[in-house]
Order: structure tokens, then sequence, then C-alpha cells
């Protein structure tokens, strides 16, 4: 599907051939953020996005909202804006936004490469897989290069322009990260501990529920004479528990006992029992690790109409327009290169969560008697008539 476009920057590296510097001035394709954590940025988006129901959902809010928010371009109308609806590898795919938030969001660090065609202007953008991006350093710590590797393919993408002809390197958005100069640090890292104590709550109710919803026993064998069951009869006892009595299919069933054994069921304390309040409070933080309003994902609250209306303003105001303040401005200004003077921003307007502060701001400015009609509707954000 690139066939069609020219790469202007990136070069490709044969294989056998180095495409970093000096080992010392380097940063390895493996070092993220989240490397040092078990399982690494991929063990830990395993763990939430792909089995944590409560990290998913709040992921793709984020993500989705951000890739189906309005966005209109200055000046209006311009042809950047369908490079955004697409991440370069078809529509059937997710845009190019919900992409590059998702990336930030988790990782905290998004890469575009721009394909440019045959006019020379850019035809698609393409977003890296962070983790696959490591960033070449020189003896200062400055970065010189960006190293994309995936699979047996290195390639190389020069920091800044070669040459006065040549088009900017690789696009880099990162969030903040008081510990790294070159790369941000995602929100995934800070959830993380949450989302395993979230995970095992989860698997201690499916075990609970496998063990006919009720904390196990013990056979205790007592004949009276100090005696104990050889290890044939413990492996026939222990057979026969496992194949009769175990599990949810076998809840209730009676249990039918030989001379010497009795039966002694185990209870949980109330101490012990405060594994579904530590649940609920390992979603909370998961949700606002992640920049969601606990309120939006389900979780116990105050359920009312206006909460969730302020809740759902707040995601927007809190979250997803800075989020989008910063993708937006990035790609401007990269894009810049090419269509100078342009800039992205979105369409509050046409946020629905937004409709009660616009509602405000008309109301304040119509009853501002001291401002003319030219100046209200400037403040609007409206075209004024032509000779005003």
């Amino acid at each position: 599907m690139r066939l069609p476009f020219l790469r202007t920057k990136a070069a490709a590296v044969p294989p056998g051939q180095k495409a970093d510097g000096p080992p010392s001035a380097r940063i390895p394709a493996w070092a993220s953020p989240l490397a040092a954590d078990g399982g690494g940025y991929a063990g830990q988006v395993r763990a939430a996005y792909l089995s944590n129901p409560v990290a998913a959902r709040a992921i793709r809010m984020v993500t989705e909202g951000a890739g189906g928010a309005p966005i209109s371009s200055n000046p209006p109308g311009h042809p950047a804006l369908a490079l955004l609806a697409s991440c370069g590898f078809g529509a059937s795919g997710p845009g190019l936004l919900e992409t590059l938030a998702g990336h930030l969001l988790l990782h905290g660090n998004a890469y575009v490469d721009v394909a440019c065609g045959a006019d020379g202007l850019p035809a698609a953008l393409f977003a890296l897989r962070p983790e696959r991006v490591s960033v070449e350093v020189d003896g200062e710590g400055w970065p010189i290069a960006h190293v994309y590797r995936a699979g047996g393919t290195v390639r190389r993408y020069p920091v800044g322009a070669c040459g006065d002809d040549a088009a900017p390197g690789l696009l880099h958005i990162r969030s903040f990260h008081p510990l790294d100069d070159q790369q941000g640090a995602g929100c995934l890292g800070a959830a993380a501990m949450a989302v395993a104590v979230h995970n095992a709550a989860t698997r201690w109710n499916r075990a609970l529920l496998d063990n006919a919803a009720r904390p196990s026993g013990a056979l205790v064998y007592q004949p009276g004479d100090g005696s104990t069951l050889s290890p044939d009869q413990f492996a026939r006892l222990k057979a026969e528990m496992e194949d009769a009595f175990a599990g949810a299919a076998n809840a209730g069933r009676p249990l039918l006992l030989e001379g010497g054994l009795s039966w002694q069921a185990l209870s949980l304390s109330p101490a012990e029992m405060d594994f579904a309040g530590m649940r609920e409070a390992a979603a909370r933080d998961i949700a606002l690790a992640l920049g969601v309003p606990p309120l939006l994902l389900g979780l116990k609250g105050d359920n009312t109409y206006a909460n969730y209306r302020e809740a759902n303003v707040a995601l927007w105001r809190l979250t997803l327009l800075p989020l989008l303040s910063r993708l937006l401005g990035a790609l401007a200004a990269h894009l810049g290169w090419w269509w100078p003077g342009l800039s992205f921003s979105v369409d509050r307007d046409a946020v629905p969560a937004l409709a009660e502060d616009r509602e405000r701001l008309w109301a304040s400015v119509s009853g501002a008697d001291f401002l003319s009609d030219v100046e209200k509707r400037r403040l609007l954000g409206l075209e004024t008539e032509m000779g005003e």
C-alpha cells in the first residue's frame, strides 16, 4: 500500500550493519519507560487493555473520544484534515488521532511517519508503535536520530532536516517524564499495580465460584489409635474429593465419610472478606490513572443524571481537550514544513458535552451592552460581515 509514496528521510539499514552510534550514546530498542516493570510495556498492555475490563473501557473512552472529536483547520477545509481520518493503513482501522491518543496515553510516546506523494506533499501519516522506536543520542545526550525496528527491518530517521531540500524526520510526541530527557511517561505504569490487584481479585472470585462459591474446608483424619493414612489411601481420597465434590457443579452434594474422617469447614474473617472493597478501590485507581471519572465506568457512587453530566464534562475538560491540544499542536507544527501557517483545533461548538459552556458564553457576550455586534461576533469566533 505504500509503494506510491516517496520516503524523504528514513533510510533502511542493510542486514548486519548497525543503525546506531556507539553503545554508550544510544538507548536500546527495548528500553521503554515501562521495561523495568513486570513483562515490560507489552506485558502491561496485555494485563490492562486486553485482560482488565475497567482499564480497557477507560482506554477506549479516551482514545475513541479523541478519534471522534470534531476537528477544524485554519485555513478552513485544509486538505491536511483528510490525513487525520486514516492511520495510513486504510480506512478500515482506527483513525490517526485515536491511535496516537492510545500510544501517548499508554506508553507516553507517539511517533508519526509522513509519506509524501509524487507532488512532494504529505499523502499519508503512519503511526509507528512506540515500543519499536529507540532514540539515538550523541555524547552530550542530545537526540540525533530515531531508530525503528520491526522484525528484521531497521530504519533510521535523523532528527531535523538533512539538507535544504529534505523534509523533517520522524515526528515524536511525548508526555512529561521527570527522569528521562528523551522519552515520555505513560499512564499505564502508574495503573499497573491497581490493574494487578483488580485482576487478582477477579481470579479470586473465579476460583471461589469454581469451588462451590464458598471457602474450602479440610478433611481431618482422627482414628483414635494415632495411625495415619497410607500413601495409597491418601491418593484415593484426594482423587475422590476432586472428582465427586470439588467445583461449582457439585455444590451442596452430600459428603459420605468413612470412619475416622471428619469435615471441618474453613471460613474467612471480615478483614479477609474485604477483597470486594479492595477490588472497587483498585478500579477507581485505574480510572484515576487513565484520566476517566469513575462514574462514567459504572463504578459505585452518586449515579444521578446531574453527576453523570458533570463527569462527562470533566472527561472533556481535564483529559480529552489537553490530550488533543498536544496532539494537534504537534501535528500542525510538523506539517507546517509543507503547509506554513497550518493549525488544527477542536470545534467545541460541535461537542455535546461542552454545549452548556457555549450557552453560558453566548449569554454573557449577548448581555454585554458595551460591545458592538462586530466585537461580539469576534469573541464568539464567528466570521464578521464583509467590510466590518
